[in-house]
C-alpha cells in the first residue's frame, strides 16, 4: 500500500513520541528535551535524547535515531504498515485503505488570458446586466451575478452562510475606496505569469525553488501539463491574499484598528480575499483542479464555480513545519454570518489535527501553552511577547493535541470566554483531557473578568496584567467545583448528591491508578461537608503537627479547639451506639453482678488526670465560652489546673495553626475515633487486670462489653471504608 508522504509527516509530527518511548525507558526532562538510558543498548549513564518539538530521538552512545514510525518499527518490531496503523489509532489521523490521494493535481493548459467582464465598467455595488455580461465575456468564462436569484449553493448554505450575499453597501463600501474590475487588475490573470507581486514574494527562496514553482508558468509551451503541488499552490495563494491586503486599504484598516503591527502582518502572513466570485480562478487559471481539491473553489447546485472566501481578511493556517495548509477568513462586518469560515479539509489540511499559532510559538521556543478561542487572541498575545497561545480550527481541541501540549509542558492553561458558550467549550475540553491527566500533569482554567477575551483584555489592561491572570489561573479541582456549584442547589442534600455523582463520573475517566482521582473526589466531598474527609484532614494535621503526641494529648487539644464536642458526652454516645447500655446477660450473672460493673463508663474510669481536668473544665464553662474558637480556647486554658495549662499552652498555637491552615471546621469524626481508642484501651487493660486478679463474674461482663464495643468499631470501620470506596470510584 502506498502512503503519501504528507500523511506520514502528519503521523510523525502528531505522535506523542515521549509517551511511546517512555513505555520502554524512563525519560526525564532536560531543558526542552527528555533524556534517559537508551532502550536499544545497555548503558548506565543516560545518552538517549528525545526532542518533543521536532518529535525525533537520538542516542549519542549507539547513534540510533529516528521518528515515531522508526521507533515502533525498530524497537517494538512492528512492520512499517503496523507502525503506521498504530500511530493512526493514537493520533486519530486516518490512513485511507484504498489508493491514496496525494498532494499532486493535474494542471490545465494555458488559455488566452482575458479579464472577465473587463468591459463592464459598472460599479461593484450595482447589479450587472446579464445581457451585457454575456456579450462581453468570451465563451468558457463565467461571471456570477451576486443578485442572480437562481444562484444557490448547498455547501455554502450548510456552513451557516447566507444563500444570497448582501449588497455591497451593507459592508459600508460607499465610504471606502474599492476597485472595480478594471482597477483591480492585480488579481486578474494576465500574460505575465507569475505576477510581479508573487515573484517578488518568492525572492527569499533559492533559485531552484523558484524555478521548480514556476517552470510551467514561464514555459511558453501550451501543452505543458506537469502536475502541480498543493503545498506550492497554497503558498502562492497565501502570497496573493497577503498582497491584496496592501492594495485594499479598508481590509488593512480592519487589522490596524485591532492594534496589529506591520511586523505581525509578515509573521502570520495576514491577507485579504477580495470581493468577487471567481478571483482565485482568474489568478490561477491553470490550477482549478488544485483549488477545488483544497476546497477554496466550490461548485453550486446550478453548476457554477465560486470562491469560498470573499471579502474577508485572511489568516493562513500552518502545519508543524510552517507550510500553509489552509485559510481562515473573517468577515469585515460583524453582522455577516458566519463571522469566520475555515477552508475545507483537504489532502493536506485536517482541522482536528491542527492548532493555529503552534508553529509560530515553536519558533519562539514557547514553554507555557495557553489554549484560546480565536485567531486574534493568538495574535494579540504573541504581539505582546506572550508566546505559546494556540487555537483549534473551530472544533474542540482533541485528546492527542492535549497530550502533545502536556508533553511539552506538564501544565496546560485553557482560556475561554466567560459566556455560556465559552464555559461549555471549556467543560468539553476538560472532559476530553481527563484520560491523559496523569498525576504529573496539570490543567488550569482562566476566565477573564468582565467578559473579556485575551485580545480585549490586553488592550484594556496591558500585557503584565494578562501575565498575572495566566499565573493565577484556577486549578482543575477548583474549576470543577465552581462550575458544578452553579448548576446544583447545594443547600439541598439532593443537590450535593447530584454534584458528587457528576464528580465520580468525571474521575472515572482519569488514567488507571491515578491518585488525583481519589484526591479530587475527597476534596470535593470535603467541600460538601463530608465528615469522614474532615476527619482524615484533621488526622493528617495532627501527624504534621506532632506525630509523638499520645491519644489523650490529641483529644485534649481537640476538646479545646472544639468544646461543643462535649455537649453530648462522647463516652455516653459510644456506649449507647455500641449497645453496651442494654447489655443482655444470663440471669445468674445479672443476679450476682454488682451495680458498679454495670454502670456506664465515665471519664474518671480512664484514670487520666489531665484529660479529666480538661473535660470537667469545659463542661463547667460551656455556657460562658466566647464564639471565637481561639478566644474560647484561651478561656478554657485559663481555668484548668496549672500543670495542665502549662502542657496545653505549649502546643496550642501550633495545633490551632495546623488545623486552620487546612480549613478544618469540624473534629467530630476525629473526637469519636480518639475516644473510641481510649475506651478500647481501657477495656483491654481492665480485662487483663481481672485475669490477673480473678473475678469471674466481672470478667464475663467486661468481656461481653468489649465484644459489643469491638463489633461496633468494626461496623464503623466498614461503613467508613464503604464511604471512601464510593468517593474513590
Amino acid at each position: 500500500m502506498s502512503i503519501p508522504n504528507h500523511i506520514l509527516e502528519q503521523l510523525n509530527s502528531q505522535a506523542d513520541l515521549v509517551s511511546i518511548i517512555g513505555r520502554h525507558t524512563t525519560l526525564k526532562r532536560a531543558g526542552s528535551e527528555f533524556k534517559g538510558c537508551c532502550p536499544f543498548h545497555g548503558e548506565k549513564s543516560p545518552s538517549f535524547y528525545v526532542n518533543p518539538q521536532k518529535n525525533i530521538y537520538h542516542c549519542f552512545g549507539c547513534s540510533v535515531g529516528g521518528n515515531a514510525i522508526s521507533f515502533l518499527r525498530d524497537y517494538e518490531n512492528l512492520t512499517f504498515i503496523e507502525a503506521v496503523n498504530e500511530l493512526s489509532k493514537q493520533t486519530g489521523i486516518e490512513v485511507p485503505k484504498e489508493e491514496q490521494q496525494n498532494v499532486s493535481y493535474q494542471r490545465s493548459k494555458k488559455t488566452p488570458t482575458v479579464k472577465p467582464a473587463a468591459a463592464v465598467t459598472q460599479a461593484p455595488n450595482k447589479p450587472l446586466n446579464p445581457e451585457q455580461v454575456s456579450a462581453d465575456v468570451p465563451s468558457g468564462h463565467m461571471v456570477l451575478d451576486y443578485n442572480d436569484s437562481n444562484y444557490k449553493d448547498s455547501n455554502y448554505k450548510d456552513s451557516n452562510s447566507y444563500e444570497n450575499p448582501p449588497p455591497l453597501d451593507a459592508y459600508g463600501y460607499d465610504s471606502v475606496p474599492y476597485m472595480t474590475d478594471d482597477e483591480g487588475s492585480e488579481y486578474q490573470a494576465d500574460n505575465n505569469y507569475p505576477p510581479a507581486w508573487l515573484a517578488s514574494g518568492m525572492a527569499g527562496l533559492h533559485d531552484s525553488d523558484i524555478n521548480h514553482s514556476f517552470d510551467n508558468d514561464n514555459n511558453n509551451n501550451d501543452d505543458n501539463n506537469e502536475d502541480g503541488n498543493l503545498y506550492e499552490l497554497l503558498e502562492k495563494i497565501q502570497q496573493f491574499y497577503q498582497h491584496n491586503l496592501s492594495t485594499h486599504p479598508h481590509a488593512k484598516h480592519y487589522f490596524l484598528s485591532r492594534g496589529i503591527s506591520d511586523e505581525i502582518f509578515d509573521t502570520f502572513g495576514l491577507g485579504y480575499a477580495p470581493f468577487g466570485w471567481q478571483h482565485l480562478e482568474h489568478q490561477f487559471p491553470q490550477d482549478i483542479e488544485g483549488l477545488k481539491a483544497l476546497g477554496l473553489v466550490r461548485r453550486s447546485e446550478s453548476g457554477r464555480d465560486y470562491d469560498l472566501l470573499r471579502d474577508r481578511v485572511i489568516f493562513p493556517i500552518r502545519d508543524n513545519q510552517g507550510r500553509t495548509i489552509g485559510f481562515g477568513g473573517r468577515a469585515l462586518d460583524d453582522e455577516v454570518k458566519p463571522k469566520y469560515i475555515n477552508s475545507s479539509d483537504s489532502p493536506v489540511f485536517h482541522k482536528q489535527h491542527v492548532l493555529y499559532g503552534y508553529y509560530e510559538s515553536r519558533q519562539k521556543r514557547a514553554n507555557d501553552w495557553l489554549v484560546v478561542e480565536g485567531y486574534m487572541d493568538v495574535i494579540a498575545l504573541y504581539q505582546v511577547g506572550i508566546y505559546g497561545a494556540i487555537a483549534s480550527m473551530g472544533t474542540a481541541i482533541n485528546e492527542s493535541q492535549i497530550s502533545r501540549l502536556l508533553t511539552l509542558n506538564p501544565t496546560l492553561t485553557l482560556s475561554f470566554d466567560g459566556d455560556s458558550a465559552g464555559q461549555k467549550a471549556a467543560w468539553r475540553t476538560l472532559e476530553v483531557a481527563l484520560p491523559v491527566l496523569s498525576d504529573d500533569k496539570e490543567m488550569r482554567f482562566l476566565t477573564l473578568p468582565n467578559n473579556h477575551d485575551p485580545d480585549t483584555f490586553i488592550k484594556s489592561q496591558g500585557a503584565d496584567a494578562m501575565r498575572e491572570q495566566i499565573v493565577n489561573a484556577m486549578p482543575l479541582s477548583q474549576y470543577i467545583f465552581a462550575y458544578l456549584s452553579e448548576r446544583h442547589d447545594l443547600s439541598l442534600v439532593e443537590g450535593k448528591a447530584k454534584l458528587m455523582s457528576q464528580v465520580r463520573a468525571l474521575t472515572t475517566a482519569l488514567p488507571k491508578g491515578s491518585s488525583f482521582r481519589y484526591l479530587l473526589n475527597n476534596d470535593i466531598y470535603q467541600k460538601l461537608g463530608g465528615k469522614r474527609s474532615q476527619n482524615i484532614e484533621a488526622k493528617d494535621a495532627l501527624l504534621d503537627f506532632d506525630g509523638e503526641m499520645t491519644i489523650s494529648q490529641q483529644l485534649q487539644l481537640c476538646f479545646v479547639f472544639q468544646p461543643r464536642a462535649l455537649i453530648d458526652d462522647p463516652i455516653e454516645a459510644i456506649w449507647q451506639q455500641a449497645g453496651i447500655h442494654e447489655l443482655h446477660l444470663p440471669a445468674h450473672l445479672k443476679q450476682k453482678a454488682s451495680a458498679d460493673v454495670l454502670r456506664p463508663l465515665a471519664w474518671e474510669d480512664l484514670q487520666d488526670e489531665a484529660l479529666l481536668d480538661v473535660v470537667s473544665t469545659i463542661k463547667r464553662c460551656l455556657n460562658y465560652l466566647p464564639k471565637d474558637a481561639n478566644a474560647a480556647a484561651h478561656f478554657i486554658l485559663s481555668n484548668v489546673k496549672p500543670l495542665t495549662q502549662e502542657t496545653l499552652s505549649r502546643d496550642w498555637g501550633s495545633f490551632y495553626k495546623a488545623l486552620t491552615s487546612r480549613n478544618i471546621l469540624s473534629l467530630d469524626g476525629l473526637v469519636e475515633e480518639l475516644v473510641s481508642q481510649l475506651i478500647e484501651r481501657h477495656m483491654k487493660k481492665k480485662t487483663q487486670d481481672l485475669i490477673k486478679n480473678p473475678d469471674n463474674i466481672k470478667l464475663a461482663i467486661v468481656r461481653k462489653q468489649a465484644q459489643l464495643l469491638n463489633n461496633w468499631l468494626r461496623a464503623q470501620q466498614a461503613e467508613q471504608s464503604a464511604q471512601m470506596a464510593t468517593v474513590k470510584s
